[in-house]
Formats: C-alpha cells, structure tokens, sequence
C-alpha cells in the first residue's frame, strides 16, 4: 500500500463528492449562467463574509488575479519570503503583470515584523514602485498566524492606505486549529480571519479534497476586475459546474475533518521524535518538517528513495516535509514511521 505524504493536494474524490459531481446541474460559466457554479460562489463568499467570489481552477491563478486587481503596473505588494505568491508561483504578477514584490523575511512563527511591514512601505515619490498592497498567508507552512498579529498587521496595512489579501490555501486549516484552541465553530474562526482583509483566497483541492479548484473573494467591484483578469489568464471555463459541485461537497462535509488531519500530523511527528540525527517542528496543522542534523544529514539524499521503496512518498524540495489528509489513515502514518525507522536503522 503507497502512503503519499508529499501534499494535500493529492487527494482523490470520495465516491459521495463522484456522485455530487455526476448530479451537478450545469450551464456555461463563461455566460455566468452555471447554476452550480454560481451556488458555490454564493456559499463562499457568505461564508467568509464578502460580496462576491469568483471561482477559479487554481490557487496560484487566484493569487494572480487578486494581486492585479489590488495593483497597477509600477505598483508593488509587501510580501513574505517564502510565501507561496512570491516563491512558489513562478513570478507571475511581475512578468505578466508588472507588479513588483518586495519580500520580507519571516518570523520562526510565520509573521512579518510589523516595523518591516512599516519600513517596507515606500514614500510617494517617483523614485520608488507605488506600495500598494500587503500579502499574508494562513497557514504558512502549516503555521497558524497568531490572531492578533492577523489583526495588527492588516490594521496597520489600512492605515497605511494598503489594500490586504490573505493567500488562504490553507485558510480551513487555520480555522480548524483556532476553533479547536477556542472552543468555536470552524466556520466562525475562518470568517474572523477573512474580516481581516479585502480578499481572500481558498483553495478546494488541498485538504478539504476536490480534485480542482480555488475560489477568490471580495468586494463585488473587485471580484468584476479579478474577472477580467482571470478571462485574460485562460481561466474561464465552460461546464465548470462539474468541478464546482466538488467544492461545494467539500465546503459541507470536509471541513470539520481537517481535525483528523491535524492529529495525524502530530501521530507522525511523535513517532519520529525519538529518532537520532531528526530535529522534527511540532505541527500545529497537517505538515510536518524535518531536518536531518549531525550523521544523519550526509544521508538526506538516500532517504526519499528509500523511503519510496518502501511504499511512503514524501518530498524533500528545500526541506523533508510530510503532509497529511484524507487519504491517509493512523495505519499509513504508523507504515511511515516504521519505515523512517528502519532507515535510521541500517
């Protein structure tokens, strides 16, 4: 049996969301008249607290297109280092959009220092891009942004005359976390979050499992640009109600679950604890890191095959990381460890 630890977004559908997508009454998006489609952009948008969402096949096309609607050519966005919309998304607002980033490094928690955040912002002078906007993600390599940061960064951000968005892949997964912490309904803690800012991004296809899909949401005048935007990127697509209907599904019934994920996560972390030459960061959602220190690290390069031969898929980009979902049960994360083990062992 393969456990694939590598992504979320790995998932396949479960036969309920099958039949949900085989059901899905359709029109031709492109017309706005997929009846499907324009549920879950209602459902969304309502759930997090804004006017409109727009549905889109990607999270980094959803990124994209929110960042050109918040910014001009010349403008620039204050970002993370290694957030996803700067690192991960091929540069994609500056080459197709001219919209520069200034990155910032991250805190050990996931933050940008709010005096970097403050120092980043240029004065309006022709010398200088136009800073425009500030871009946070939650969660950040399944860091849970601190709430109160949340709140003081996009505070700052609007006295400044910034615009916020929230890169929320993952933004189910913070909810999750929060309201675990709180002892609040998930739905309550995501829309907290969402208030935060001027538009959201979520994605569908990582841990609540669609097999495809981002929304993007926002004012009704903003969704109307990020429109435009998304025509002009090849986003717009026919019977998408198909692929609509698979969110939905996930939106009502793979939200809540997220928990199960989480306490997978610190499954595997536990059992790997232990383990001579591994310095394993505790998860506070569905990714575990691990980075091999002192011995260990001279046999980094052999421990993803090895690891592979054994049935347990993982990836090793810039460093080990596993992650968990849907598809993966105590069963694959006890095959996991042992396998990780029995490595260390040889």
């Amino acid at each position: 049996m393969t456990i694939d630890l590598r992504s979320d977004t790995v998932t396949q559908p479960t036969a309920q969301m099958r039949e949900s997508m085989l059901a899905a009454p359709l029109g031709d998006d492109v017309f706005g008249d997929d009846p499907t489609v324009n549920a879950l952009q209602e459902k969304i948008a309502a759930l997090l607290g804004f006017e409109a969402a727009l549905f889109v096949p990607t999270g980094t096309q959803s990124n994209f297109c929110a960042i050109l609607s918040h910014c001009q050519r010349g403008d620039e966005y204050i970002v993370g280092q290694m957030a996803h919309a700067y690192r991960w998304e091929g540069g994609g607002a500056a080459v197709f959009g001219s919209v520069q980033p200034q990155p910032l490094n991250h805190q050990p928690d996931g933050t940008l220092l709010l005096a970097d955040i403050e120092a980043a912002i240029k004065p309006d002078d022709a010398h200088f891009a136009r800073t425009r906007m500030l871009a946070l993600e939650n969660t950040w390599g399944g860091v849970v942004l601190p709430f109160d940061y949340v709140e003081q960064a996009t505070q700052l951000a609007k006295a400044k005359g910034l615009t916020r968005h929230l890169d929320g892949a993952r933004l189910f997964n913070a909810a999750v976390a929060q309201a675990t912490a709180n002892g609040t309904n998930p739905f309550h803690e995501a829309r907290r979050i969402a208030q935060c800012f001027d538009s959201v991004s979520v994605c569908f296809s990582k841990g609540l499992g669609a097999p495809v899909g981002s929304a993007l949401c926002g004012s009704r005048d903003f969704i109307a640009r990020a429109h435009r935007i998304r025509k002009m990127a090849g986003g717009g697509m026919r019977q998408a109600g198909v692929l609509a209907a698979a969110a939905l599904y996930a939106l009502e019934h793979n939200v809540a679950r997220l928990a199960d994920d989480h306490t997978l996560a610190k499954r595997l972390a536990d059992g790997l604890a232990d383990i001579d030459g591994l310095q394993v960061e505790a998860p506070q959602t569905n990714i575990v890191f691990v980075d091999l220190a002192g011995p260990a690290k001279a046999r980094s390069a052999e421990l993803i095959p090895y690891l592979k031969s054994r049935g347990v898929l993982a990836t090793g980009l810039y460093r080990l990381r596993f992650v968990t979902h849907l598809d993966v049960d105590a069963a694959g994360i006890d095959q996991a460890v042992q396998a990780i083990q029995d490595f260390f062992k040889r």
